[in-house]
């Protein structure tokens, strides 16, 4: 490696968005793109002086010495990677963070927090995009080439960053410009991006916006019928806050959740809560101290949803609401707004009709689908009827201008005349069913394959790809089968009834309004579909997890990212599997598909904070397995019982525990049985029986040994070198220990090698073999930092400051406390052992530093970041 530019340097960090994804579609291929990418960047990195410090998979790291090359060689980058012909037509997105700063030199790398800033502005990029820092703008912008500009993307909070970060975007000629907002933790990162403009609607938006920012309401609740224009003017309201929240906007999509558990879980994801702050009490701690603004879509189905909206609110004082609803939620201090249609001419003048809201949608709408379209002294009277006719209601002007390709105004205005019936009671059932008729109006134009694939998307719950809608098509009642989904998907986009958007992996995914969702599921369950399709979803939804399941065991962020983007799918699965009004061979297989589908996604359950729902849904896998012993139902209960382990209920875990083993040895399921007694030997250890713990762990990795399970090996491996430690016997401990980092360094599991690794130098601290721990500490660190999970953070941080204060260093480990114990306050993820541990701590640093002392430096570490105090450990 070339000697690392020092001072100032400028830190560049690069990835491909999706490899996953292309990953499973290159096949063989993928290999031969990846060394194509890596050759693109390297071109463009060394015409520029880049150092590469580190290259994993298909992520760099590279250092310039000044802001100018670095930008040039990241435009460069972009440029090369467009020019390349890529297999299979594919296309290879890299997003690219750049950021100036004097980061710290040592053993050969970087440390601190510039790096760790790079990093995050790399990670909140899309793919094909330069993000940069202001600095690295700033000094870059005098020199840069010709077709390359900055543009001001705004201040963004960055995960781990605690102040606002300015941040820009390299516009380059000829390569795409725009792209959705900045995977911040913040308003413009959680919102969706609106395909058109809001016509109609600036009076309510900028009273509501001016509302909201005075935190005179705190809760605003948007009340009007389905396709009224509600979400769209809870987003527009939003956009405006972003400066007033500086902790966030969200956009939470609720109109497929049905039970409080799961609106809380959703709040939490979208907020980007950590794992442990995704039951309600932890939710309300982690947002008790932040000032954000939460729209809470689709609330009318959820009965608890004001329950929920009262207690956030009531926790935390800087938070405020946007609701969308066709009820109100009749809570103190709520403001109710209700959308009606949008603005109809006063009179039949073509002035008047150009300046109604309703005429200029739709005018809008109709030129997205034939550009040469206008409103004109001839065909405005037959639009001001259409527009009367649908009640000024948005949704349904969008799905009848979306025919002004096939017809003409006049022609629009003889068949929604044909169609529509409006001899309704009152307003607001004319409106519900004008929007109805309209919709089957439109439904009525499709050819029948086409209706029967518009019917069937009706399963999807939050949308879904191009695999899952090949898999819900090929499910053919008596319809025509559906060869080419992409054509059909462009025939409904061009119908308004579905949207399309891009997903992360950089391919579409296909979804409804919830409006036309609900009427596309109407529909399928008249035409007696809903039990196959709901089948086929389902089937399909099981062998997605069962992938991820799999592709967890080493690449376990990949698979836990990817299955927090199918969850609501996931969701629809289960419930419709685990339903207990299905009887027979068929509800036997479907309840199958349902218990299999909860064990492929218990990483999930556990990884991302779901153990409340992870526990609902094993519940009812249980119950829908009924009481033969089986591998499943052995499995089910081990699981179950790990989940108890998880939240601290060490004795119900004991006890499910021991019904999975007794189970799991009736079946002769050796696999199950060694996953139960790893549960079990945990449980004994918690409670305090060291010897019972460590007979259990030596059972379960002799039964490991025997069937096979690499992963699950060198977990067991890990279990029973702490029992060992625990009692002392270090030498012992050690052994298994390294035998587990070699297993898992094979498997190529970094983050569970890296987490193997910090047990070892744990336990060469408990042997008094300080220095070996101190070393082998200092060179995780970069790994540590680099992997971002705030549990690997504090764990590894409590290893150091033990090993600190081994060293004779009370008062730099007292501040790693400190700053542990703010970290975990800031996530909301308590540690249950926390006083018993400070107890031992304060025992070990007896003689070397009084209690007041301890407590002033602990104090100071809490102003700091934990991530700084590691690098400044590591670079000692």
């Amino acid at each position: 490696m070339d000697e690392l530019p020092a001072g100032t340097v400028t830190l560049l960090f690069s990835d491909i968005e999706g490899s996953t994804a292309l990953l499973s579609r290159l096949g063989a291929a993928y290999v031969d793109a990846l060394d194509s990418h890596r050759a693109v960047l390297r071109k463009a990195w060394t015409a520029h002086g880049g150092v590469e410090l580190n290259t994993e998979g298909d992520s760099f790291f590279v250092v310039f010495a000044t802001a100018e090359a670095a930008v040039q060689a990241a435009a460069e980058a972009q440029q090369g990677l467009a020019a390349h012909p890529w297999p299979d037509g594919e296309r290879v997105r890299v997003r690219i963070g750049v950021h100036t700063g004097s980061p710290q030199v040592h053993d050969g790398d970087y440390v601190g927090m510039d790096v760790h800033l790079a990093a995050r502005i790399a990670s909140s990029a899309h793919g094909g995009q330069v993000v940069v820092s202001a600095v690295t703008a700033e000094l870059a912008r005098a020199s840069l080439s010709d077709g390359v500009e900055v543009r001001d993307l705004g201040s963004h909070h960055l995960k781990d960053i605690t102040a606002e970060v300015r941040l820009f975007q390299l516009v380059i000629d000829g390569l795409p410009a725009d792209f959705p907002p900045l995977r911040a933790i913040g308003a413009t990162s959680r919102l969706p991006v609106q395909a058109t403009r809001l016509v109609g609607r600036d009076p309510e938006v900028a009273e509501l916006a001016t509302l909201l920012r005075s935190r005179e309401v705190r809760l605003v609740t948007l009340t009007g019928p389905g396709g009224s224009g509600k979400s769209r003017l809870a987003v527009a309201v939003a956009e405006k806050l972003v400066e007033a929240f500086p902790d966030g906007v969200f956009f939470v999509p609720l109109a497929s959740v049905s039970s409080a558990d799961v609106m809380w879980a959703s709040i939490a994801e979208v907020m980007d809560a950590p794992p442990h702050a995704r039951v309600p009490s932890a939710l309300l701690h982690y947002a008790a101290h932040r000032c954000a603004l939460l729209v809470l879509d689709n609330l009318e189905q959820l009965h608890d949803a004001d329950s929920v909206i009262s207690q956030l609110l009531a926790a935390a004082p800087n938070v405020a609401v946007i609701a969308s609803s066709r009820r109100v939620l009749s809570l103190p201090g709520e403001r109710q707004q209700p959308v009606p249609g949008l603005a109809l001419p006063d009179d039949t003048t073509f002035a008047d009709a150009e300046a109604s809201s309703a005429v200029q949608l739709f005018v809008q709408q109709a030129r997205s689908v034939s550009p040469d379209f206008s409103l004109t002294p001839e065909n405005f009277a037959d639009v001001v009827a259409i527009c009367r006719r649908l009640d000024g209601l948005p949704l349904a002007i969008e799905l009848s201008a979306a025919r002004i390709r096939l017809l003409t105004p006049q022609g629009l205005v003889r068949r929604l005349g044909q169609s529509l019936d409006i001899a309704s009671r009152s307003k607001r059932s004319n409106r519900h069913r004008t929007m109805r008729d309209t919709i089957d109006w439109s439904y009525n134009l499709l050819t029948p394959p086409q209706q029967a694939f518009f019917r069937r998307l009706a399963v999807f719950a939050g949308g879904g790809d191009l695999d899952a809608l090949s898999a819900i098509a090929a499910e053919s009642t008596g319809s025509a089968a559906v060869e080419d989904v992409l054509d059909v998907v462009a025939d409904l986009v061009d119908a308004s009834v579905v949207t399309i958007t891009e997903g992360p992996d950089g391919e579409p995914r296909v979804a409804m309004l919830q409006t036309i969702r609900d009427y596309a599921r109407h529909r399928l369950r008249g035409a007696g579909e809903a039990d196959g399709v709901q089948r086929a979803h389902a089937q399909h939804y099981l062998e997605v997890a069962e992938r991820l399941e799999s592709l967890r065991e080493t690449h376990h962020l990949v698979a836990r990212d990817l299955a927090e983007l199918e969850l609501d799918n996931f969701r629809e699965a289960l419930g419709w599997s685990l339903q207990d009004d299905h009887a027979g061979a068929s509800g036997a297989d479907q309840a199958e598909i349902g218990v299999r589908m909860c064990l492929a996604l218990n990483f999930l359950w556990l990884r991302s904070g779901h153990l409340e729902e992870g526990q609902h849904w094993y519940e009812r896998a249980l119950a829908r397995a009924g009481s033969s012993p089986s591998a499943e139902l052995a499995a089910c209960l081990s699981q179950y019982a790990n989940l108890f382990l998880h939240r601290g209920d060490h004795e119900r875990a004991h006890d499910v525990a021991l019904d999975s083993l007794t189970m799991a040895r009736t079946f002769g399921d050796a696999e199950v049985e060694a996953v139960a007694l790893g549960i079990l030997g945990t449980a004994y250890q918690h409670s305090g029986d060291a010897k019972a713990a460590l007979e259990t762990f030596e059972e379960a990795l002799e039964l490991h040994r025997r069937t096979g399970n690499r992963n699950r090996l060198a977990n067991a491996l890990g279990n029973l070198a702490g029992s060992e430690a625990t009692l002392g016997h270090f030498g012992r401990a050690e052994e298994l220990t390294r035998e587990a980092v070699a297993l898992l360094d094979e498997l190529g599991d970094v983050y569970e090698a890296t987490g193997q690794r910090q047990n070892l130098a744990n336990l060469l601290a408990g042997a008094e073999r300080v220095q070996e721990a101190n070393e082998l500490a200092k060179s995780l660190v970069p790994t540590v930092l680099k992997l971002r999970s705030p549990n690997m953070t504090m764990a590894f941080g409590n290893t150091c400051m033990h090993i600190l204060i081994r060293l004779g260093q009370p008062a730099r480990a007292a501040q790693l406390w400190g700053a542990e114990e703010a970290m975990r306050e800031r996530n909301a993820m308590p540690n249950p052992y926390q006083q018993e541990e400070l107890e031992e701590t304060l025992a070990l640093v007896e003689g070397m530093i009084s209690v007041d002392d301890w407590n002033h430096q602990c104090e100071i570490g809490r102003g700091e970041s934990l991530e700084d105090l590691l690098a400044g450990f590591g670079a000692i």
